[in-house]
């Protein structure tokens, strides 16, 4: 019974979960009629999303990718938004975003696959370390409208965003960087085809 009444194993839980819902696989069957796991990059992010639909319908296609952008931000933030309210520690605060974007990139409802955490992250990022986060989105927005590859400009904007939480000395008040890392690693890890095709320099324009 102890298991159901730890409120900080419940918010695991549920981060996890909500991490987990794929909202741009969702968008994209029910308004397109397009399966986004099993086109083009088969990720569930915003940017799978605006390729493919692109493809059938450009206008929809910019209204899903939107959408997804917004939805896979709102998760991982509406728990932290809760568990603020609630008064729970900053340490448990920073594990629901970790599992909520461990969710994202490994969907218990995909049989943990999913994509790459970067909305998700956003929206974490935004309740916990609003500054840097702002700094990051700037330099997200501005890569991508000059270059137009999504991996650049996601990875531009978390690196803006770690280097930002330092230079400002914006911490997290929990004596250690470490929870911004881990995001910033698994993050970068699900990029690690993105990063060998731009290498190759095969990485397609959105």
């Amino acid at each position: 019974m102890d298991f159901f009444t730890n409120s900080n194993l419940l918010f695991y839980i549920i981060a996890y979960l909500a991490g987990s819902i794929p909202f741009g696989l969702i968008l994209a069957k029910y308004y397109a009629k397009i399966d986004i796991n099993q086109e083009g990059s088969k990720s569930i992010g915003a940017t799978n999303v605006l390729r493919v639909v692109k493809q059938v319908d450009p206008t929809l296609a910019k209204k899903l990718g939107i959408a997804t952008i917004l939805l896979d931000s709102f998760k991982g933030a509406l728990v932290l938004l809760v568990a603020i309210y609630l008064q729970m520690p900053l340490e448990t605060l920073w594990a629901i975003a970790i599992l909520s974007v461990l969710g994202h990139c490994y969907s218990i409802f995909m049989v943990f696959e999913g994509g790459k955490g970067v909305a998700t992250a956003l929206g974490v990022f935004l309740v916990l370390i609003p500054i840097p986060t702002v700094i990051g989105a700037v330099v997200w927005i501005f890569v991508a409208k000059v270059l137009k590859i999504s991996s650049i400009s996601s990875l531009s904007g978390l690196i803006a965003i770690v280097v930002s939480t330092i230079i400002l000395n914006d911490g997290l008040s929990i004596d250690s960087n470490a929870p911004l890392y881990i995001i910033a690693f698994i993050i970068f890890y699900k990029h690690i085809p993105n990063i060998i095709r731009l290498f190759k320099n095969e990485e397609l324009k959105v």
